[in-house]
């Protein structure tokens, strides 16, 4: 490998490019899932509207509402007061900074109760919101891609213009990439009559059985009730798995690429090496011997790849990307993660594109005829 410096710097840069794809592609769907499995808390339950797959399509009524906070399983917070958080969930559509493209983006309405259910979200500018009024505030996902999202703009949807009072930080969570207003001035200003989930903190996590179930069987109740980390889990699977399809074939056409450039680098090893073999046959060495030698070869430069590869991948979890999620439709910014499983999955890949490359190459040096390779000496 070291004799032929530049053959095995392009044929392993090779299959460090297809590993790094690899890499690349799973790392977004690894940190599509992180954000939003991180944006539940095991302690929390979500009720929605049954049949609904995301809090947009959901409705829950007023009483129900009032039903579901009256439940035994909800905890209390200091004052004697439920922990339960009625929230409005709307879709808008706002332009980019510094473009004429547009993304939608999702309006939570909160209630008092909202941010002690998810402690991750810290204010980091402004104020929080005054309840009944036209402000909100802005995840930092938010005001950094969008126009008028910065603390004293205003954004207009629904026929009003919404103060932004703060800026708030909430972590890796999908909330980073949402607008928090009051729930009550939402529902008005949308014309809508019932609120899109209620949030609860469980009395105790292992109770969610029990609350369920006196749900399920409550004939005034049309919903059912999740685990939070459950309900997020299921908001990235359809994107997760997009990603995941495409990753997987994008790889496969390209790796051909590579594995051919690992066999051309191979059978000029082979053709560079036949007084070498025939040498090594007349001393005893068995053909097994030969076959394995190359195998090695051709394993290590794939191996070599494949630490490149995923060396290079590693630099993109400092990036922050944006892609719509195909549950809810709304844009949601993330980082690429990289987990030592994609570590396993792009080094084993690397190493059978090199024993794919390096296979037919060993078996020709290994089958080789001592006579035949001694006069090419």
């Amino acid at each position: 490998m070291l004799a032929r410096r530049l053959t095995t710097l392009l044929t392993a840069g090779g299959m460090a490019l297809v590993v790094f794809a690899f890499a690349a592609i799973v790392m977004l769907a690894e940190g599509l899932e992180t954000t939003l499995v991180d944006s539940g808390s095991f302690a929390n339950a979500i009720v929605i509207r049954k049949s609904s797959t995301s809090e947009v399509q959901s409705g829950v009524s007023r009483g129900e509402a009032a039903i579901i906070e009256t439940q035994p399983e909800v905890a209390l917070d200091a004052a004697g007061r439920p922990l339960v958080a009625k929230e409005v969930v709307v879709l808008i559509n706002l332009r980019k900074r510094g473009s004429e493209s547009t993304s939608n983006v999702t309006i939570r309405g909160t209630s008092p109760a909202s941010a002690a259910l998810r402690p991750e979200v810290r204010l980091l500018e402004g104020r929080a919101p005054r309840p009944g009024s036209d402000e909100i505030m802005v995840g930092t996902g938010i005001a950094r891609r969008f126009r008028n999202a910065g603390v004293n703009e205003t954004i207009s949807f629904a026929r009003s213009d919404w103060r932004v009072v703060g800026v708030f930080d909430a972590g890796n969570t999908s909330f980073s990439s949402e607008i928090w207003g009051d729930a009550d001035r939402f529902m008005q200003a949308f014309r809508r009559q019932a609120y899109s989930s209620v949030i609860l903190r469980m009395r105790d996590p292992e109770g969610l059985a029990a609350l369920a179930e006196r749900i399920a069987s409550d004939p005034r109740l049309a919903c059912e009730v999740k685990r939070e980390v459950v309900y997020y889990r299921e908001q990235s699977e359809l994107t997760a798995k997009f990603l995941r399809i495409l990753g997987t074939a994008l790889t496969l056409i390209f790796s051909v690429g590579a594995v051919v450039g690992a066999m051309i680098t191979m059978y000029a090893a082979v053709a560079n090496r036949t007084a070498e073999i025939g040498t090594l046959r007349a001393m005893g060495f068995q053909r097994r011997a030969i076959l394995t030698a190359f195998l090695l070869e051709s394993l290590l430069l794939g191996g070599t790849g494949g630490g490149a590869g995923v060396a290079l991948a590693s630099l993109l979890q400092t990036v922050t990307v944006s892609t719509t999620n195909f549950q809810t439709f709304a844009e949601l910014a993330f980082r690429f993660r990289l987990s030592p499983a994609i570590v396993g999955e792009g080094m084993l890949f690397a190493l059978l594109m090199g024993l794919a490359g390096g296979l037919l190459p060993a078996v020709r040096a290994a089958r080789m005829n001592i006579v035949a390779a001694l006069r090419e000496a």
